[in-house]
């Protein structure tokens, strides 16, 4: 057990920034940073490089485009433009009708606070999951980051390690098993689900985490 909280301790220490972070969500439990990882998790569902998922979503945000008031009033070109910075261009056009109709689904079925999304799942895993699959371009992948990136927000959500995290946590050693992970995270679940899922992605982590 100690041999597992050190290293759990150098995977947060090397690896352990979340997605949104990288993004530049500063995720709370608001309206918000809430549209913003569900806006972060669209992107990222394209078979597309996380971090040019995360940079697209970093200047659309940057472009002011933070709620869905704002997107639903933004023109097409800012959306685009926005997106071709980040070199997030084989899928800007699509991902452009994607955000329109996420931001109008938000808004007429949440009445623009994901929170209430939280509220008719009854705050149960599998019911938020189908919640969020109902929104165009979220799919199965984009519901999982999205629970595995808000589990410290929504303490109900704990622990959500995908199978990616679960796999690359069997590979270092560490439990397979989500509610055992959970218990060495620190009260960092997010970070460690978000470590291990850079841990099975990229070599360079794989590298620096060998040192």
């Amino acid at each position: 057990m100690h041999d597992h909280r050190d290293l759990v301790r150098r995977l947060l220490r090397r690896a352990g920034s979340t997605y949104a972070q990288e993004a530049g969500i500063r995720l709370r439990n608001q309206p918000m940073p809430l549209f913003q990882l569900l806006i972060l998790c669209m992107l990222a569902n394209e078979p597309i490089d996380a971090a040019i998922a995360a940079r697209a979503a970093r200047e659309l945000f940057k472009s002011g485009l933070r709620t869905p008031h704002k997107v639903l009033d933004a023109d097409r070109r800012t959306m685009l433009q926005a997106m071709a910075r980040a070199h997030y261009r084989h899928y800007d056009e699509s991902s452009a009708d994607r955000l329109v109709d996420i931001a109008e689904t938000v808004q007429q079925e949440y009445r623009g606070d994901l929170r209430l999304l939280a509220e008719r799942c009854g705050r149960d895993v599998e019911a938020a999951a189908t919640l969020l699959n109902e929104f165009k371009g979220i799919g199965d992948t984009g519901a999982e980051i999205f629970l595995r990136e808000v589990q410290d927000v929504w303490p109900w959500a704990r622990s959500t390690f995908d199978d990616r995290a679960l796999a690359a946590a069997r590979d270092l050693g560490l439990p397979g098993d989500a509610t055992e992970l959970g218990a060495l995270s620190l009260g960092r679940n997010a970070e460690l689900a978000a470590a291990l899922v850079r841990y099975s992605a990229d070599a360079d982590v794989r590298a620096r985490l060998s040192d």
